[in-house]
């Protein structure tokens, strides 16, 4: 059960019948899903008018009272007069917070469900189960079940100091949190220290853990640690990281606007943390 805004988000295999409430729908092209020209979800009444003929439907659970559900239409498909078929990301300022949420759970299984028809050990179909989550091969058996990447996100800090780091793809001047994908056989802590070694050069210490936060894009949960510097200076890989750079809590470079992801918690924290002490 996920914790919406107060409100319990709670997910089920299998639709009542008959349905006892309100219905939202999601609805999506390949990864995009299908909103008003403001941003905001259609009405159920909305899509029925425009019949919509979905390929493939799944239900999500309840919101409240509300029953959720996701569909996806065909990769050609025209977006109904009024509405348009936008990226998830896009839409953070848009969206409801809680509607948002839910839609990044839908992209993915609505996705997963797609791609997973025929099983990848024998080739033959497979069918949605009833009890869980899971797609079981008619041939040999085999469960399939949605794809997750686990991903660590974290500050690396020096007293009233934090290390961030830009990716290649960010706006101009914009510098984040290093982050990067979990290896098998490997510990979340081992995870931490890795990536921020390979990533920025320096070694940590007092690995925490901080918070979560499904990351739908396209399959990750992100995992928040803090740390501290132990040693070493900033050496970057020029691949993942371009530029690196200790910033002092009273001198900040630009960042991603908003407070709806997990690396601006971590860097609030920060920040509230340091000018706490004063």
């Amino acid at each position: 059960m996920a914790i919406i805004h107060d409100v319990p988000f709670i997910p089920a295999i299998v639709a009542p019948d008959p349905i006892d409430g309100p219905v939202q729908w999601f609805v999506f092209r390949k990864r995009e899903v299908l909103v008003t020209t403001t941003g905001s979800l259609p009405a159920e009444e909305d899509l029925q008018r425009h019949q919509l003929g979905p390929e493939r439907t799944l239900y999500l659970g309840t919101f409240g009272e509300l029953h959720c559900f996701a569909a996806q239409v065909d990769d050609t498909a025209a977006p109904p007069t009024g509405m348009a078929y936008r990226d998830l990301m896009s839409l953070y300022a848009n969206v409801e917070p809680h509607f948002h949420q839910i839609a990044g759970r839908a992209v993915q299984l609505i996705d997963w469900d797609r791609t997973h028809r025929l099983c990848g050990a024998c080739g033959e179909p497979t069918v949605p189960s009833t009890i869980d989550r899971s797609r079981a091969c008619s041939g040999c058996g085999l469960a399939h079940f949605p794809r997750l990447s686990p991903a660590i996100i974290v500050t690396v800090e020096r007293d009233d100091e934090i290390l961030l780091a830009r990716s290649p793809h960010f706006p101009p001047g914009l510098y984040s949190t290093v982050a990067g994908f979990v290896e098998p056989g490997e510990s979340l802590e081992e995870c931490v220290a890795r990536e921020v070694r390979e990533e920025v050069g320096v070694e940590v210490d007092e690995i925490r853990y901080f918070d979560s936060q499904p990351w739908p894009f396209p399959n990750s949960l992100m995992l928040g640690f803090t740390t501290t510097w132990k040693s070493g200076d900033i050496v970057i890989d020029n691949e993942e990281i371009v530029d690196a750079k200790w910033f002092h809590c009273d001198d900040m470079p630009v960042r991603f606007p908003g407070n709806v992801s997990i690396s601006q918690w971590l860097i609030d924290d920060f920040l509230e943390r340091r000018r706490g002490k004063r």
